[in-house]
C-alpha cells in the first residue's frame, strides 16, 4: 500500500508541473470609474461571445488594471464589476494564439448599490477550489466526486485537511479546529460533531471555507482556525427548487436524498430544505495491546446505521432598501444503533499462547435532537454604514444507552470461564443563548468595526452504570453521576482596516473575552474536584498587512492569537466504561490552550499562492492512552507543555487547455510536541510530514464533464503520542447535464485503489498500541437532481447564526449520536 501512496502523491505532483501550452493569447485592459480613477479589486469574468458562457475570472490590481492569460483563440468579450459601481461589458472581440491583445478601458458609472435580476442561460460553473487572501474556499457544488458523500468525508479530502481515526479535525498540523455551520459555531464534541456532520449530505452543501488566520470580528476560540461549511440557500425570483437522490453501494447498499424550494419576491424571501440519509456503515479496527504482563489481541467491527435528518427553513423580509429582518430554524434529528463486536485472545507476555479469549459486544441505541432558533437584523446604506445583531437560541437533547456483554472463554473449547455484562443510560441535555452584533462604518480612509457577544451555556450531563447479574440490572452508584456545567462568555471588538495607496493595506484588531464556567459533579465517591470554578479575562490581537509590489507580485503578512477552551464533557472528572478493557475520564482542571499564530502569503499571477507560517500552543490539550492497575487503559484529555508548528502551503492552479484544468495543494509542517506530567511520564515526539490534495477536470463535450480527485497525508503524530502510518485516496467520476440542462446525473467510485485504511502506534505510559484500521471506503455512487422554477438570480445574503462557537463543544454521555 505505500508504494500505491506515493504513486498516487507523486502522480498529481508531476501533473501540476507539466509545461503549459506556450503559444496561447494574452487580453490586457483596465477599469476606471466615471471621474477617470482606477477601479481596484474589480472582478473582470472573460465570457465567450457564441453562448456567454464563462471562460475565466481575473481581479483588476491596485492600479485597476486586470491581465488574462494563457487564452486560447477565439471570439469573447469581458464583464466587468466592482460593489457600489454599474456593471458593464466590453465589445466582442477576437484573438488568435499567441496574440498580446490590449482593450480599450473600461468605464463603471456610479449607482449599481445592487445588482439586478439576471438570467441564467451560460454555463457558468465556480472552480472547485478557489485561493484568496484570507481563506480556501472548496465549491462543493462543482465537484463531481463530492455526489453522495457526506460533510465529514468532503472535509478528509479538502485541501490542508486532516481527519484522524478518533474523527479529530486538524489544518495544516494544527488541532483544535472551529467547525460553523452557515457562520455559526457547532457546539459538539468529536464524537457528536463526527456523527453530526456524517448526516449532512453534500447535495446540501455549498462550499467549505478553511480561515487559518480569523480576524478580530470572529470568536477567538479554535487554535487552528476554522472551518466554516455553507449550506444551500437559493438566490432565484420566483417560485423555484431543487429535488435530488442518491444511491451509494459499499459492504451494503445506502441512499440519501433532498428536496429544497424557496419564493422570493422584492419584499419577502420564504425558503425551505430538506435530507436525510439511510443505511449501515461498517468499519473495522484492530488493536494489538501489550500492557503490564498480558498481551491483547483484539479484532473488532463496528455497525452503524439508521436514519439521519437535516431540515432548515426561515424567511426574510425586505422592511425597507436598508432594512433586513430574519428568522431561520435548523435541525438535524439522528436515529442511529452502533453494534459493536471484538474477539480478544488474552496471553502472557512471555509465551504469547492464549489462556483465555474476550468476546465482546456492545449495543448503543441512540437518538439525538439538534435544534437553533435564529433572529437577525441587517441595516446598510450607500456610505458603507452597516449593522447586523443576532439572537440565537440552540438545543442539544441526546438519549443514548449502551448494553456490553463480555464473555471470557477458554481458548481451545470454548468453555465460558466467567462473564461481566454492563447496561448504562447516559442522557443529555444543552441549552446555549446567545446575542451579537456587529458595525461597520468608513473612518480616517478606511473602514473601522466593532461589536460584542454575549454568550450562556448550560449543560446537564447524567451517567447512570448498571451491573446485569442474571439477566436484572442493579445501578452501580459508585459508577454512576451527574455533571452540571455553565458557562458564560462576554466579549467585545474592534477592527480597522485601510488601503494606505496602491501598494499597501493594513487591518488590525482587538478582541476581549471574559469567560466564567463552573462544573458541578453529584457522585456517591468523593472527590477533591467535584467543584470546579474559573474566571478568567484574555485579550486576543490579530493584524494584517498587505503588499502588492507589482501586476504579478503580492504579499500578505497575517497574525493572530487564538484559544481553544475544552469540551464540556472533557471536564467531567467521573469515569465512563467504553469496552472491557478501555475506560474514559474526564479532567476537571483542564485547561484552555492558547495559540500565536503568524503566516506570509506570496500571490503569483493572482492564482499561486505560497503560505509560510510558524504556530506556538501554550498549554497544548490532547487525547491520550493511559494505564491505571496494569490492567485497564484510559483515555482522558491533558495538557502537554508546548507544541510548535512549522508550515509551508503552495497552491496551484493550472488551466492547461479549455477542456483539462488541474488545481494542486500541497502542504508540509514541522510539529513537535513536548511534555513532563508529575507521575514522572514524558512525551518527547516532533514529526516532519505533509498532504497533498489534487483535483483534475475535463470538459469531454458540451454538458459532459469528468473529474480525478485525490488526496495524500504522509506519516504524522495524532495526539501527542501516536505515530501514523501513510494514507490517501484516489476518486474518480464522471457528470452528464440532461432535461435540456434542467437535470444533472453523477457517477461517482470512491477510493478506486483501496488505500484508504489508517494505521498508528502508541508507547505511552507503559501500554503499547499497534492500531489500524479502515472503513466503506470504496463506493460506486449514483445521484441525480433535477431543477425547477424561475432561473431570475437575485444576489442572496448569507446570514450567519451567533452561536456557532459554543456548539462545537457539546458531548453526549455515551457514544455520540449512537456512533462508537
Amino acid at each position: 500500500m505505500k508504494y500505491k501512496l506515493l504513486t498516487i502523491a507523486a502522480a498529481f505532483l508531476l501533473s501540476a508541473f507539466q509545461t503549459q501550452a506556450q503559444n496561447r493569447a494574452k487580453i490586457t485592459g483596465a477599469v476606471k470609474d466615471a471621474a477617470g480613477k482606477p477601479v481596484p479589486a474589480a472582478t473582470i469574468t472573460l465570457l465567450r461571445a457564441a453562448d456567454s458562457s464563462f471562460v475565466k475570472a481575473e481581479v483588476t490590481d491596485a492600479a485597476g488594471v486586470f491581465s488574462i492569460e494563457q487564452v486560447t483563440a477565439g471570439s469573447y468579450f469581458v464583464a466587468a464589476s466592482s460593489a457600489g459601481l454599474q456593471k458593464t461589458n466590453s465589445a466582442i472581440f477576437s484573438v488568435k494564439d499567441g496574440e498580446d491583445l490590449k482593450l480599450p478601458s473600461l468605464a463603471l458609472q456610479a449607482g449599481g448599490t445592487q445588482l439586478k435580476g439576471v438570467t441564467v442561460t451560460g454555463s457558468y460553473k465556480k472552480p472547485m477550489i478557489e485561493v484568496k487572501a484570507d481563506k480556501t474556499v472548496f465549491n462543493v457544488e462543482s465537484s463531481i466526486n463530492a455526489t453522495g458523500s457526506n460533510a465529514m468525508e468532503l472535509l478528509q479530502k479538502s485541501p490542508g485537511v486532516v481527519v484522524d481515526k478518533d474523527d479529530n479535525i486538524s489544518m495544516k498540523g494544527k488541532n483544535g479546529v472551529r467547525i460553523y455551520v452557515d457562520g455559526r459555531p457547532t457546539q459538539l464534541d468529536n464524537k457528536d460533531l463526527a456523527a453530526y456532520l456524517r448526516g449532512i449530505n453534500s447535495a446540501d452543501i455549498e462550499s467549505i471555507e478553511m480561515i487559518s488566520n480569523p480576524s478580530a470580528k470572529y470568536d477567538a476560540s479554535g487554535n487552528a482556525g476554522i472551518i466554516n461549511i455553507r449550506l444551500k440557500k437559493n438566490k432565484k425570483y420566483g417560485l423555484n427548487g431543487n429535488i435530488a437522490a442518491g444511491l451509494s453501494f459499499g459492504i451494503t447498499p445506502k441512499t440519501n436524498g433532498s428536496f429544497s424550494l424557496n419564493y422570493r419576491n422584492k419584499k419577502i424571501n420564504l425558503f425551505g430544505n430538506y435530507s436525510n440519509n439511510w443505511g449501515d456503515n461498517q468499519n473495522d479496527i484492530n488493536l494489538y495491546r501489550v500492557q503490564a504482563d498480558s498481551l491483547y489481541d483484539q479484532k473488532g467491527t463496528n455497525i452503524n446505521g439508521g436514519w439521519g435528518h437535516n431540515f432548515k427553513t426561515g424567511i426574510d423580509i425586505y422592511a425597507s432598501k436598508k432594512s433586513t429582518l430574519g428568522f431561520i430554524v435548523t435541525g438535524n434529528v439522528n436515529n442511529n444503533t452502533a453494534e459493536n463486536s471484538s474477539r480478544t485472545p488474552i496471553s502472557p507476555v512471555g509465551t504469547k499462547v492464549p489462556n483465555q479469549v474476550l468476546f465482546a459486544t456492545n449495543s448503543l441505541p441512540g437518538h439525538t435532537t439538534n435544534l437553533n432558533f435564529n433572529f437577525n437584523y441587517r441595516y446598510a446604506d450607500s456610505v458603507g454604514r452597516e449593522f447586523n445583531f443576532d439572537a440565537d437560541y440552540g438545543t442539544y437533547n441526546g438519549r443514548i444507552s449502551s448494553y456490553q456483554p463480555n464473555y471470557y472463554r477458554q481458548p481451545n473449547t470454548g468453555t465460558l470461564l466467567f462473564e461481566r455484562i454492563y447496561r448504562n443510560n447516559t442522557p443529555t441535555d444543552i441549552r446555549i443563548y446567545t446575542a451579537k452584533f456587529d458595525y461597520e462604518q468608513p473612518w480616517l480612509k478606511g473602514k473601522i468595526g466593532f461589536g460584542a457577544k454575549y454568550s450562556n451555556v448550560a449543560t446537564d450531563n447524567t451517567f447512570d452504570f448498571f451491573d446485569v447479574i442474571g439477566g436484572v440490572s442493579y445501578k452501580n452508584t459508585t459508577r454512576s453521576n451527574k455533571f452540571k456545567y455553565t458557562e458564560n462568555v462576554n466579549a467585545a471588538y474592534v477592527n480597522y482596516n485601510r488601503q494606505l495607496n496602491q501598494r499597501w493595506g493594513i487591518q488590525a484588531g482587538l478582541r476581549v473575552e471574559n469567560t466564567q464556567s463552573e462544573g458541578v459533579l453529584e457522585s456517591a465517591t468523593n472527590q477533591n474536584d467535584k467543584n470546579v470554578k474559573r474566571s478568567y479575562t484574555d485579550p486576543f490581537p490579530s493584524a494584517a498587512i498587505t503588499f502588492n509590489a507589482s501586476q504579478k507580485h503580492a504579499f500578505n503578512l497575517t497574525y493572530s492569537r487564538r484559544i481553544d477552551r475544552p469540551g464540556y464533557q472533557d471536564l467531567n472528572p467521573f469515569e465512563n466504561k467504553l469496552d472491557e478493557l478501555t475506560y474514559q475520564k474526564g479532567n476537571a482542571f483542564l485547561k484552555p490552550q492558547y495559540t500565536n499564530s503568524i503566516e506570509l502569503t506570496h500571490t503569483f499571477l493572482y492564482r499561486f499562492n505560497t503560505t509560510i507560517g510558524y504556530s506556538r500552543i501554550k498549554d497544548f490539550s490532547s487525547q491520550i492512552i493511559d494505564t491505571a492497575d496494569g490492567t485497564r487503559a484510559f483515555i482522558t484529555q491533558k495538557n502537554l507543555a508546548s507544541q510548535d508548528i512549522y508550515s509551508i502551503n503552495f497552491a496551484l492552479p493550472f488551466q492547461f487547455t479549455k477542456w483539462w484544468s488541474l488545481f494542486v495543494n500541497v502542504n508540509a509542517f514541522h510539529s513537535a510536541y513536548k511534555a513532563r506530567f508529575d507521575d514522572g511520564k514524558r512525551i518527547n515526539l516532533s514529526v516532519n510530514s505533509m498532504s497533498l490534495y489534487g483535483q483534475q477536470s475535463f470538459t469531454i463535450k458540451q454538458g459532459l464533464t469528468a473529474e480525478v480527485s485525490g488526496w495524500y497525508s504522509a506519516p504524522t503524530i495524532w495526539g501527542g503520542t501516536f505515530k501514523s502510518a501513510a494514507m490517501g485516496g484516489i476518486d474518480v467520476g464522471v457528470q452528464q447535464q440532461v432535461l435540456k440542462n434542467q437535470g444533472t446525473i453523477k457517477l461517482a467510485v470512491t477510493d478506486i485503489l483501496r488505500t484508504m485504511r489508517w494505521r498508528g502506534i502508541s508507547d505511552f505510559g507503559g501500554s503499547y498500541i499497534n492500531a489500524n484500521g479502515g472503513w466503506e471506503s470504496r463506493q460506486l455512487r449514483i445521484n441525480f437532481s433535477y431543477r425547477f422554477g424561475n432561473k431570475q438570480v437575485k444576489a442572496a445574503r448569507q446570514r450567519n447564526r451567533g452561536n456557532e462557537d459554543e456548539s462545537k463543544r457539546i458531548k453526549s454521555g455515551g457514544g455520540g449520536f449512537g456512533g462508537n
